[in-house]
C-alpha cells in the first residue's frame, strides 16, 4: 500500500488535491449538502460526470420535499414520520424526479437519528427497491448516495458485489464511488480490498483525495496496524502536504477505539496548531468512538474541548448516542450545554422525546428527569416525558410515569388518560379501557363526566365497567357514570336513547345547565321535532332537572334561549319549519316559558326574518307568571292619578309611571287613550315607550304622530337608536317610504349613533320595499341612506336594488342598476342573481351585454366564474363543464369560497358535487372543496357519501386537514361506522395541547378555556394561578369564564381571587350584569351578606346594575337575618336607581319591619308601622299605597306568635282610631291563606269594612300563589264583595293547574247558569284539561292566536 501511495507520477497529481473537503454549516439546506456527495472534481480542465449545483435549486422540488429540506435546515435531522409521509406520497403519485429520489435516499443515513442503524439501512433498501418498481432510473449519484447511507449506518456489505450491480445496471462508477468503496473496505480493516480499488483508480487516472487517506488510516487501525496508520501523516508531510482535519479525525478515532488517551491528547495538540476551528466539531466523533469502545471515563476530559455553542450539532450527537444505546453519555453531554436566555428546555425536550421513542427503561427516564429538575435545567421534565409517552401511545410507560409523578407529589390530571383511551377506542379494546379506568382509581383520579362520555363509554357499557371496578375493589361514582352515559348518547345525536335515559327512574338529579351543551349538540344533529318536544317535556315536568327555584318555566326557557342563541341565522332559517312544529308541540304539552325569556327568544329571532316562527314562540309564553300585582299596579296608579287631578296637584310623575306600566302590559289601546286624555302632562320617556309599543303592533300611524308630538315637546330630544330602527322597519314594511326617509333625516340631524345600526338592517328594509315592486321608492330610500352616510356600499344593498327589478321581470332595469352601481361607487358586487335570472329567462341579449361589461371591468376569468356558478346552481352541468374546459381557466379562491358557502347554506348538494367533480384538473384547494361537501353530507346525515369522499381523497392523493378528518370521524362514529384512519381531536379535545405544559400567555389562555369547556374548572383555576405567578396577563374572556365557572361550583373565595387577579392585570376589568348578579346570589346563599353588599356597591360604582330579583333576594335575606343596618346600606346605595331597577316602594320598609321582628325588637316594628300611617295621614297621602302584607306573611310562616299578637294589636288600633283598614285586611287574608277560618271570621265580624277593601280582596283572588280552596274560603266569607266573573275565571285556572276536572266543570256550569263567559285564555286552559282527561269539550274551542 505504501509503495502504491508513493508512486511519484500519481502522487504528484494527487498532492495538489489533498485538501479538506468543504464542510457546510449545519444550517445549510439538505439540497445543497447533497451536492457534496456527488459533485464532480475538476482535474486538468476536465469535468467528471456528476450533477451540478443548479440542479438542486429549491424550485425544482415539490412541496413535500421543501418541507423535508426545511426540517433538516432547522434541526439537522429528519423525523421518521415525515420521511415516510413523503415517501408514501411519492409512491401514490407514481413518479419522482431524480433529485427527489436522491434526497429520499440521503435522508436514510445519519440524519435519521431516531432509528437504529439496521432500521435505517432496511428503510433505504426498501425505498430503493420500491422506487425502482415505479420505473425510476438510477444513475451514479443514486448509487453513491446509497453507498454513503451504508457507510453512515455501519452496514456490512460486499463492495465488489456493489460494483457488479452497477455494471449490470450499465452505470459507470466515478471518483466518489471509488472513495466510498475504499471506505467500506477500510471500515472492515480490509487493506487488500482497498488496494485493489486504489489500483483501479490509478489505472483510470483518477486522483487521490484526503477522503482516501483518512479511510486508509481507519483501515490500518482496524487491521491492528497502528504504525502504518500513524505513518500516513508522515507520508503526506514528506510529500509537502499538510494533513487535513479528516485524517486527524480518523487517527483520533483509532486511538479512541483502543482507549489510548495519551496519544489522543498528543495528537489533539498537533491538530489545534494546524486547524483550531475544526477541533471542537471533530471531538464529537471521538466521543462516540470512546463511548462505543467502552471508555466512558475519558469522555469528561474530551468534552472540555467540545464547542457546545453549535447546539444543533451537539443535539444530533446526543440523539445518535441514545440511538446506539449510549444514553448515559448523551445525558452527560446534554448537561454541559449552556443555558440560553429562554432556557435550555428545547434541547432537553428533544432528548427526552427521543428516549421515549426508543423505549428506554422508565427507571432511566426517572433518573434523567430527576437530575434535570434538581439541576434546574428543565422546569417540568416529568410532565413533558409523560406527554411524549401519551403522544406515542405507550400505555405502560405512561402509567408508570404517572405513578412516579404521584410519588413526587406532582399533580395527575384526568385528561392525561384521554390519548390512551382514544387509542383503545380505535382498537375496540374493551379490556384495555377497563384496566385504564382501574389505574385511574388506583392513582386517586375520578373520571369526569366528559371522560366517561367521550372516552370510556364509547368503548364499553356502564354495566361492564361497574362490574369490573367493583370486582377490583373500587366504587365508581354512579351519578357521574350515568350522567356520562347521557352525555355520550347526546354527543352522537341518539335522541331516542337520550329520552329513555332522562325518563329512567335510575337517572340521577341533574340540572339543565349541566347537560345544556350536549342537548344542544344533539338537537342540532336532528330534525325530529317530536323527539325534541318529548325530551323537553321530561325536562319540564321531572323535578330532577328543574328544581325550584327557578322552576321549569324559567329553567327550560333558558335552555331554549341558549339553543336558539347557538344557531346562526342560516341554521334557524333552514330549520324554521322544524322549530315551528317544535314550539307548537310545546304549547300542546302545556310547556310554557317565562315571559322575559320568551321575549328574549323573540328578540333573537327578530333579525332572522322568520315572523311565523316568532308567532310560534309567543304561543309558549307563560302569561300566568307575569307578576300578579301588574294589574293592581295599573289600578293603583289610575286611582292615584284621579286623586291628584281632583286635588289639582302635579300628575306628571304618576302619569309617566302609568304609561310605562301599560306599555309593560302591552296594552296599547289603553295607553294611547291615557296619553290622549293627559297629553299636556306627558313627558318624552312615556312617548318613547309608546312609540316602541306601536311599532311592535305595526301601528305606524300612531307611532309617527307620537314622534311628531315628541318633537313639539322637546325638539332636541333624541330617541334611542333601536326605537328609530323599529319605526323605520315598520314604515318600510307598510310601504310608507317617504315617512321612513324623514326619520332617516331626523336621525342624521340629531347625530344618532350609526355604529349601533346592524349591517343587515338597511338591506332588510329595502327588501321589504322591493317586494312591493316600487322601484322609485327603493331608489329614493337607498339614495337617502347613502347620501346621509348611514351605510356603505355592500352586496346586501346592491341585491336589494336588484331585487325590485327582478321581481318585475325588468332585466334591462337590472342591468342598468348594475352598471350605475359600478360607475357611482367603483364597486362591482357579484352579479349571481342577475345572471341566473337571465339564463332562466333565456334573455341572451341582456346576458351578452352583462358578460361584456363585467369582463371589461373585472376580466374574463372573473366572468367565467360567475357563469360557472350560475350554470351549476341552475343544474346546467354540461355548460358548466364547458366553462371549466376553457383554455387558461383558473380558480380564484375568493370566488370559490363564496360559492362553497352558498351551496352549504342553501343545501345545494348536486351543484357542489358537480363542482368538485369537474374541477379535478384545475389547481385549487381540493381539501377545502371536499370539506364543504362533507358539511353538506353531515347536514343531511349521508354517511355513505362521506365514505365515498374519503375514497376520492385517497385517489387524488389529497392530504386532508385536521378539520376534514374530524368531520369524517364524527360522521362515521355517529352512524356506527369504523373509522379507517387516525382521527385528530377538535381543539377542546386536543390531547397534545392538553397534556403539554403551557408556556406562553396564548397557550395558557387556550388551555384554560379548553378545561372550562370540558368542566375541569379546578384545573383551569390552578392554571390561572400558575399564569399569575409568572406575571402573565390573560384576556377579559378568560378571567370572566373561570370566574363564572367557579361560581357555578359555589367556590366564592376562588372566584373573588380570580376577580382580584383580573383587576391587577386589566385596570378596566369589570364584571358584567350577569356575572355580578351571580356573585351576589352566591354570596347570599352562603350567608356572606357583608360581601354581597360590597359586591353590589362595587357593581353600582362601575355602572353595572344587577337585576331587580338580585336586589330583592339580598334585601329579604338581610331582613330574615335581622340586619337592619345592612338593609339601610343597600337602600342608600340603590335609592338613586330605584326607578331604573323598578323596586317596589315598600321593599325597604317591609324588610326593615321584618328585620326588627327577627331581632325580637317588636316594639320598634310597631312604632315604625304607626309612624308610617300617621305620616301618611298628616301629608294627605293615600293609605292604600301602604302595604305590609309581606310582614304578616313572614310572621305567620315562621309562627312568631308574640310578634303576631302585637302586630294584630297595631292593626286593630289603626283600623279603629284612624280608619286605616289596610293592615287588618292583610291580616284577614293571611288567616284565610293559613286556613285559620275562625280567626278570619272573628276579624271580619269586628271590622266589616274589610269587605269593602275590594282592591286587596281581588288581588288575593288573582294571585298565582294562592290555591283554589283559598279562593273558595274567601268567597264563603265575603261573597258580595268580589267580582264573580273574575273569581270564577281564577277558580277554573286554579283547578286546571291542579288537574281537578270535576271542580272546574262545576264552576263552568255555575258560570253558564249565571250567564257569565270565560275569557279566551281560561277557555284554552280548560280545553287542555278536558282533553287531557279524555272528556268532551262542551263549547267551541278558541282559535290559536298570537297574543
Amino acid at each position: 500500500m505504501a509503495a502504491l501511495l508513493r508512486s511519484a507520477r500519481w502522487f504528484r497529481v494527487a498532492c495538489p488535491l489533498v485538501r479538506p473537503v468543504p464542510r457546510l454549516p449545519a444550517s445549510r439546506h439538505l439540497i445543497y449538502q447533497a451536492r457534496f456527495f456527488t459533485v464532480a472534481h475538476q482535474h486538468e480542465g476536465k469535468v467528471q460526470q456528476g450533477i451540478t449545483s443548479d440542479v438542486f435549486q429549491k424550485d425544482h422540488f415539490r412541496f413535500p420535499f421543501k418541507v423535508l429540506d426545511k426540517a433538516v435546515s432547522r434541526t439537522g435531522q429528519v423525523r421518521r414520520g415525515l420521511l415516510l409521509w413523503i415517501f408514501h406520497s411519492t409512491r401514490r403519485k407514481g413518479l419522482a424526479s431524480r433529485d427527489e429520489v436522491l434526497l429520499l435516499l440521503q435522508s436514510c443515513g445519519s440524519l435519521l437519528s431516531e432509528l437504529q442503524l439496521p432500521e435505517r439501512t432496511e428503510l433505504a433498501n426498501n425505498m430503493w427497491n420500491r422506487l425502482r418498481g415505479l420505473g425510476t432510473k438510477y444513475d451514479v449519484d443514486h448509487y453513491n448516495a446509497l453507498l454513503k447511507v451504508y457507510l453512515q449506518n455501519k452496514h456490512t456489505f460486499s463492495p465488489a458485489q456493489f460494483l457488479t450491480n452497477m455494471e449490470e445496471a450499465n452505470v459507470q462508477p466515478n471518483q466518489v464511488t471509488y472513495e466510498s468503496l475504499i471506505a467500506a473496505y477500510c471500515n472492515e480493516g480490509d487493506i487488500e480490498g482497498a488496494s485493489k480499488i486504489l489500483q483501479c483508480m490509478k489505472n483510470k487516472g483518477i486522483p487521490i483525495t484526503e477522503e482516501i487517506f483518512s479511510s486508509l488510516v481507519t483501515g490500518h487501525a482496524k487491521a491492528g496496524d497502528m504504525e502504518n496508520a500513524e505513518n500516513t501523516i508522515s507520508i503526506l508531510r514528506d510529500a509537502g502536504a499538510e494533513p487535513g482535519p479528516n485524517i486527524y479525525l480518523a487517527l483520533l478515532s483509532a486511538y479512541a477505539e483502543k482507549g489510548d488517551i495519551s496519544n489522543i491528547e498528543k495528537l489533539l495538540k498537533q491538530f489545534e496548531k494546524v486547524d483550531h476551528c475544526h477541533v471542537s466539531r471533530h471531538m464529537m466523533q471521538v466521543i462516540v468512538s470512546l463511548a462505543k469502545a467502552g471508555y466512558p471515563q475519558y469522555i469528561q476530559d474530551i468534552t472540555k474541548r467540545l464547542d457546545t455553542g453549535h447546539f444543533s450539532d451537539v443535539m444530533n450527537l446526543c440523539l445518535n448516542l441514545v440511538t446506539q444505546g449510549l444514553e448515559d453519555t448523551a445525558f452527560q453531554i446534554l448537561k454541559l450545554c449552556p443555558k440560553s436566555p429562554s432556557g435550555n428546555e428545547g434541547g432537553c425536550n428533544v432528548f427526552l422525546q427521543h428516549c421515549v421513542v426508543l423505549n428506554k427503561p422508565v427507571s432511566k427516564l426517572k433518573q434523567f428527569c430527576t437530575e434535570l429538575k434538581e439541576a434546574n435545567i428543565h422546569s417540568m421534565p416529568f410532565e413533558f416525558t409523560l406527554w411524549c409517552a401519551l403522544k406515542k401511545n405507550k400505555a405502560g410507560m405512561a402509567t408508570d410515569l404517572m405513578k412516579i409523578m404521584k410519588e413526587y407529589g406532582l399533580p395527575i390530571r384526568c385528561h392525561y388518560f384521554w390519548p390512551l383511551l382514544v387509542r383503545y377506542q380505535q382498537e375496540k379494546n374493551v379490556e384495555g379501557t377497563v384496566e385504564l379506568v382501574k389505574v385511574m382509581h388506583e392513582l386517586g383520579i375520578k373520571p369526569t363526566l366528559h371522560t366517561y362520555a367521550k372516552y370510556i363509554l364509547t368503548n364499553t357499557d356502564v354495566q361492564t365497567l361497574q362490574a369490573a371496578l367493583q370486582e377490583a375493589g373500587y366504587t365508581p361514582d354512579n351519578t357521574t357514570l350515568l350522567a356520562g352515559e347521557l352525555k355520550n348518547e347526546a354527543l352522537y345525536g341518539k335522541l331516542e336513547n337520550i329520552l329513555a335515559l332522562l325518563s329512567s327512574p335510575s337517572t340521577p338529579h341533574m340540572k339543565i345547565p349541566e347537560i345544556q351543551e350536549v342537548l344542544r349538540v344533539a338537537f342540532n344533529q336532528s330534525t325530529d321535532a317530536d323527539l325534541w318536544s318529548k325530551i323537553t317535556e321530561v325536562l319540564y315536568k321531572d323535578g330532577r332537572y328543574c328544581p325550584t327555584p327557578p322552576g321549569p318555566s324559567e329553567a327550560v326557557g333558558r335552555f331554549l334561549y341558549n339553543l336558539i342563541d347557538s344557531m346562526s341565522d342560516s341554521e334557524v332559517q333552514a330549520k324554521e319549519e322544524c322549530l315551528r312544529q317544535y314550539f307548537h308541540q310545546l304549547k300542546k304539552m302545556n310547556i310554557l316559558i317565562h315571559p322575559k325569556i320568551c321575549k328574549g327568544i323573540c328578540n333573537l329571532m327578530g333579525s332572522y326574518n322568520v315572523p311565523e316562527l316568532i308567532k310560534a314562540v309567543q304561543l309558549t309564553e307563560d302569561v300566568d307568571s307575569i307578576p300578579s300585582d301588574a294589574n293592581l299596579k295599573v289600578s293603583a296608579l289610575e286611582k292615584n292619578l284621579e286623586e291628584l287631578e281632583a286635588k289639582n296637584q302635579p300628575i306628571t310623575d304618576v302619569l309617566n309611571q302609568l304609561i310605562l306600566a301599560l306599555c309593560e302590559e302591552k296594552n296599547m289601546q289603553k295607553a294611547l287613550e291615557v296619553k290622549a286624555k293627559y297629553k299636556p302632562d306627558m313627558v318624552v320617556s312615556g312617548y318613547e315607550a309608546l312609540i316602541r309599543l306601536c311599532c311592535l303592533y305595526d301601528n305606524a300611524e300612531d307611532a309617527m304622530n307620537l314622534n311628531e308630538e315628541v318633537s313639539q315637546i322637546d325638539s332636541s330630544f333624541t330617541l334611542p337608536t333601536k326605537t328609530y330602527l323599529a319605526l323605520i322597519k315598520v314604515l318600510g314594511r307598510l310601504g310608507r317610504v317617504k315617512d321612513a326617509i324623514n326619520i332617516l333625516k331626523e336621525m342624521k340631524k340629531k347625530d344618532v349613533p350609526i355604529s349601533k345600526i346592524p349591517v343587515n338592517f338597511f338591506p332588510m328594509v329595502l327588501n321589504n320595499v322591493a317586494l312591493r315592486g316600487e322601484v322609485e321608492m327603493v331608489n329614493q330610500f337607498f339614495e337617502t341612506v347613502m347620501n346621509l352616510g348611514l351605510a356603505k356600499p355592500s352586496p346586501g344593498l346592491y341585491n336589494s336594488l336588484l331585487l325590485v327589478h327582478l321581481e318585475k321581470g325588468d332585466m334591462r332595469g337590472a342591468l342598468n342598476t348594475l352598471i350605475h352601481w359600478h360607475q357611482k361607487y367603483n364597486y362591482l358586487p357579484g352579479p349571481h342573481q342577475f345572471l341566473c335570472r337571465c339564463i332562466e329567462t333565456e334573455n341572451t341579449d341582456i346576458l351578452q351585454e352583462a358578460i361584456d361589461f363585467i369582463s371589461t371591468k373585472c376580466g374574463e376569468i372573473s366572468v367565467l366564474h360567475d357563469l360557472l356558478f350560475a350554470f351549476l346552481e341552475l343544474g346546467k352541468y354540461s355548460k358548466a363543464q364547458k366553462i371549466i374546459e376553457t383554455p387558461g381557466m383558473t380558480i380564484y379562491d375568493g370566488k370559490l369560497q363564496w360559492f362553497l358557502k352558498r351551496c352549504v347554506s342553501k343545501n345545494q348538494v348536486t351543484a357542489l358535487e358537480s363542482l368538485v367533480e369537474i374541477t379535478q384538473s384545475l389547481d385549487c384547494d381540493r381539501d377545502e372543496m371536499y370539506y364543504n361537501l362533507l358539511k353538506l353530507y353531515e347536514k343531511n346525515n349521508d354517511f355513505q357519501k362521506a365514505g365515498e369522499v374519503w375514497t376520492k381523497l385517497k385517489e387524488e392523493t389529497v392530504v386532508p386537514r385536521e378539520r376534514t378528518l374530524s368531520l369524517l370521524t364524527d360522521m362515521f362514529q355517529r352512524n356506527g361506522q369504523k373509522v379507517l384512519f387516525n382521527s385528530p381531536m377538535p381543539w377542546y379535545d386536543d390531547t397534545d395541547n392538553i397534556a403539554k405544559p403551557p408556556k406562553s400567555a396564548k397557550q395558557f389562555r387556550t388551555k384554560i378555556l379548553m378545561l372550562c369547556r370540558k368542566g375541569e374548572t379546578k384545573e383551569a383555576y390552578a392554571l390561572l394561578l400558575e399564569a399569575d405567578e409568572k406575571n402573565m396577563e390573560l384576556n377579559h374572556a378568560v378571567y370572566s369564564t373561570v370566574f363564572k365557572a367557579l361560581l357555578s361550583l359555589g367556590d366564592i373565595e376562588e372566584a373573588i381571587k380570580v376577580k382580584t387577579i383580573a383587576e391587577t392585570h386589566i385596570k378596566s376589568f369589570k364584571l358584567n350584569t350577569t356575572a355580578s348578579s351571580r356573585l351576589i346570589i352566591a354570596q347570599v346563599r352562603r350567608d356572606y351578606l357583608k360581601d354581597a353588599i360590597e359586591s353590589l356597591e362595587l357593581a353600582l360604582q362601575k355602572n353595572v346594575f344587577p337585576p331587580r330579583s338580585t336586589v330583592y333576594m339580598l334585601v329579604w335575606t338581610l331582613a330574615k337575618k335581622g340586619d337592619v343596618k345592612g338593609i339601610h346600606t343597600v337602600e342608600k346605595m340603590v335609592k338613586p336607581l330605584a326607578g331604573s331597577l323598578f323596586l317596589h316602594p315598600m321593599l325597604f320598609i317591609n324588610s326593615t319591619l321584618i328585620a326588627h321582628i327577627m331581632n325580637n325588637n317588636i316594639d320598634a316594628a310597631v312604632e315604625h308601622i304607626e309612624s308610617l300611617f300617621t305620616t301618611a295621614l298628616q301629608n294627605a297621602h293615600p293609605l292604600s299605597s301602604i302595604n305590609i302584607y309581606p310582614v304578616f306573611s313572614i310572621v305567620m310562616k315562621e309562627e312568631l306568635q308574640p310578634a303576631l299578637d302585637k302586630l294584630s294589636a297595631v292593626a286593630d288600633r289603626l283600623a279603629s282610631q284612624f280608619g286605616a283598614y289596610g293592615p287588618v285586611t292583610d291580616l284577614f287574608l293571611e288567616y284565610v291563606k293559613a286556613e285559620k277560618m275562625d280567626d278570619a271570621k272573628f276579624l271580619l265580624e269586628r271590622y266589616g269594612a274589610i269587605a269593602e277593601q275590594k282592591e286587596k280582596l281581588m288581588a288575593f283572588v288573582t294571585s298565582q300563589i294562592n290555591k283554589a280552596k283559598n279562593i273558595e274560603s274567601l268567597l264563603g266569607l265575603v261573597p258580595d264583595s268580589l267580582e264573580m266573573n273574575t273569581v270564577y275565571t281564577s277558580l277554573v285556572n286554579k283547578y286546571a293547574k291542579e288537574e281537578d276536572v270535576s271542580s272546574a266543570k262545576a264552576v263552568y256550569e255555575k258560570m253558564k247558569a249565571e250567564d257569565m263567559d270565560l275569557d279566551e285564555k281560561t277557555l284554552k286552559h280548560f280545553t287542555l284539561l278536558l282533553k287531557k282527561s279524555e272528556q268532551p269539550v262542551p263549547f267551541t274551542e278558541p282559535p290559536v292566536s298570537v297574543s
